[in-house]
């Protein structure tokens, strides 16, 4: 027998219910509605404004978009097969909890694509063009990490790392990357929202990343990405060192890391 699954506890402020999330946002017919709803709805989990384990109700969500069930239905299909939220008959759709296992599947898929995109930019001596557009988003995460913009931040933190791929000519796998990413981008809103930023030192490594592909340095350029990404070990040890991001990670996961944790300070 199905249950619903628990509501993770964390010392972050309560969520907002989903009509307040969606209040104001307004669906352009001429455009997929199935698709507007599902980036909606992904944006708010994967920012963590939806929690780990809340629920979404499918008629409030039509309710508060002025669209019908259908659409709605489709987008929550399509963000169960993303891995974002579960749909339980006679229950209801909840966010999914953040599961450590998919999330350090998709370091390692980030780490050793991102690693072969840099390189063979690097080594394909990328256009002027490529490297200018790198070096101007550069300068535009510099200007929103002085202003204070995390949202932006991060949005051209993505756009730079897509220009690896594009720099690389090989734009298409991008999308492999970003598919798997989910959960890695809500453990990075999770650290931001406590507090746990590294935004200049994330600026530099990009500097040092984009320095290497300028240079024609491939062995360079891997050893920035390496450096920026980290290791899937270091990873799992920055988790299990700050209980406050382990509330919302899958419990029986959790449970791990604490261990790693107790391990950790015993010697």
């Amino acid at each position: 027998m199905q249950t619903q699954p628990s509501l993770i506890h964390s010392d972050l402020e309560h969520p907002s219910s989903i009509s307040q999330l969606l209040s104001g946002k307004v669906l352009d017919d001429a455009s997929s509605l199935t698709s507007q709803v599902f980036s909606l709805l992904k944006d708010l989990i994967v920012t963590i404004k939806l929690y780990p384990g809340q629920l979404i109700s499918e008629k409030e969500v039509a309710e508060t978009l002025n669209a019908s069930k259908t659409p709605v239905r489709e987008a929550m299909i399509r963000l169960q097969g993303i891995g974002l939220v579960t749909i339980i008959p006679k229950s209801g759709t909840y966010v999914t909890a953040i599961q450590i296992t998919r999330y350090i599947e998709a370091c390692f898929v980030r780490l050793q694509l991102e690693v072969g995109a840099v390189r063979r930019a690097a080594a394909t001596q990328s256009t002027w063009e490529s490297v200018l557009k790198m070096e101007n988003i550069l300068k535009q995460q510099e200007a929103a990490l002085d202003a204070n913009q995390d949202l932006e931040f991060f949005k051209l933190d993505e756009a730079l790392h897509r220009a690896f791929f594009d720099a690389a000519g090989i734009s298409g796998v991008w999308n492999v990357v970003k598919d798997s990413q989910a959960d890695v981008n809500r453990i990075r809103h999770l650290k931001r929202l406590c507090n746990l930023r590294r935004e200049g030192q994330v600026l530099e490594e990009h500097k040092a990343i984009v320095a290497a592909i300028r240079s024609g340095s491939p062995d360079a350029a891997e050893a920035a990405m390496i450096g920026h990404i980290g290791s899937l070990e270091q990873e799992v040890e920055t988790l299990a060192s700050h209980t406050e991001l382990l509330n919302f990670i899958e419990v029986l996961n959790s449970a791990s890391l604490k261990g790693r944790q107790t391990r950790r300070a015993a010697h």
